[in-house]
Parts: structure tokens; C-alpha cells; sequence
């Protein structure tokens, strides 16, 4: 079953998607709520949550999220529609930018297509948030910094672009200490692109630079420092 959300209002699509998951977890207090993002995509995970139930067949709800803005995930996710589609448990999926080929598979066997759209004059140009992670795995300070200003300006909240430094600085730490993919837990194309990224770095230096950023994020919430601050600093001494 699949409930797919999207359109250029990301706030009132994300508003929308989780006012559905908030409904069905009142009516089913019982069902086990999971999110799926570039971060945790797992293709095993999603075929297993396609098929399984929990115990006492408690149904699952299953939160995609910004999975279409990486072209590997977005194949992977859609040959597996029909799966997703006449599973028993609920798919609930937030995306911004759908091209008209994709819509249309999806619309064809979702249960419901919502579309929210900004007015033309409230729309400014997209950014794919994840050129931060291929920055940041080239060592490139300077395109790192001008995508990190790009992000933070067009509305990026800090805890956003942290993830997706330290899921980068995370995938490239286990692709250097493993052998194979599936020593290293990852998806195929993640481990061969962080596999390559951490040539740019020691060993070493990925464990420090995860021990940082695990400290700033506390500290930030902790009002040790402003979080956008520290962020900013760390990219520029990188």
C-alpha cells in the first residue's frame, strides 16, 4: 500500500505525510513505524519490510524520504513498486521533484498521489543537499564551503547538513576498514563511492574527524556553541 507525497511545497507535503502517519498510528497504536533515507537505504531492508509483519501481524508504516534524489536509490525503489504497492503494510513516501516518466509509474499503482506546489513565484532553485557529501569526500574546502552557505541560506537546517557530512565521514570509515560490501554493511554504490573518497583522508584522520562531529553536535544542543557556527568553522578547516 502507498501513499506518495510530493511537490515544490516541501513543508506542506512533509506537513501532509506526517499528519497521514500520525492518523495511522492512533488507529493502529500497535505498528512499528520505520524512515528510510539516502542515509539508512538498505535494498534487503526494503523488500523485507515489503513482505514482514511483526509479531501478533502488528502492520509496519514505512516513511520513504528524498529517496528519488539519488538516481541508484530511486531504480532500486521503483523496481520494486509492485512489491511496495500490494504489501500489506503502509509506504508513505515525501519527495520534491518528480519527473514526468516516474510519476506516472507511480501514479498508475499508488493507492493515493497528493502533489503540493509552491507558486511560480515562490519557487527558487532546487539543491541537491548530497553535493555536500561528494565535496567533502574530494576534500574540496572550497566547493564544500560555497555548497555549505548555498544549503544554509536556502533554508537547510544545521542538523541536515551535519547528517549528511557525518553519514559521508561514517560510509567512508567503513568502506576503508572493510574489504567488501557486505563486510561493510553498506549499498553497493555507496561503498565503491566512499571506497574511492577515502583515499583523500587517513584512517586516522575519519576518526577524528567523527569523534568532532559527534562533540559538536552535542555541544550545539547543548548551547556550547551556535551549530550553523561550528558547522561553518569545521568546513573551512578541513
Amino acid at each position: 500500500m502507498l501513499y506518495f507525497f510530493h511537490g515544490t511545497d516541501k513543508d506542506t507535503a512533509r506537513a501532509k505525510a506526517q499528519g497521514l502517519i500520525d492518523a495511522l498510528q492512533k488507529k493502529k497504536p500497535d505498528a512499528e513505524l520505520f524512515r528510510i533515507d539516502a542515509e539508512n537505504w538498505n535494498e534487503a531492508k526494503l523488500q523485507e519490510l515489503t513482505a514482514g509483519q511483526g509479531l501478533f501481524n502488528n502492520s509496519y508504516i514505512i516513511y520513504t524520504v528524498s529517496l528519488f534524489e539519488d538516481k541508484e536509490i530511486k531504480a532500486s525503489f521503483l523496481e520494486h513498486l509492485d512489491m511496495i504497492v500490494e504489501s500489506p503494510n503502509v509506504f508513505i513516501s515525501l519527495e520534491t521533484n518528480v519527473d514526468k516518466k516516474t510519476l506516472t509509474a507511480v501514479t498508475k499503482q499508488a493507492q493515493k498521489v497528493h502533489v503540493f506546489e509552491k507558486k511560480e513565484e515562490d519557487i527558487k532553485p532546487s539543491f541537491n543537499i548530497f553535493a555536500l557529501s561528494d565535496a567533502l569526500g574530494r576534500r574540496d574546502r572550497k566547493k564544500l564551503w560555497v555548497l555549505f552557505r548555498k544549503a544554509v541560506d536556502g533554508g537547510a537546517v544545521p542538523e541536515e547538513v551535519h547528517g549528511i557530512l557525518f553519514w559521508q565521514i561514517k560510509s567512508m570509515l567503513l568502506a576503508s576498514t572493510a574489504k567488501t560490501v557486505g563486510e561493510a554493511g553498506v549499498a553497493p554504490f555507496v561503498f565503491t563511492k566512499a571506497k574511492s573518497f577515502a583515499k583523500n583522508y587517513e584512517e586516522k584522520e575519519l576518526k577524528t574527524i567523527s569523534s568532532q562531529l559527534v562533540r559538536m553536535y552535542h555541544d550545539a544542543h547543548r548551547g556550547v556553541h551556535d551549530f550553523e557556527v561550528a558547522l561553518e568553522r569545521f568546513v573551512l578547516t578541513l
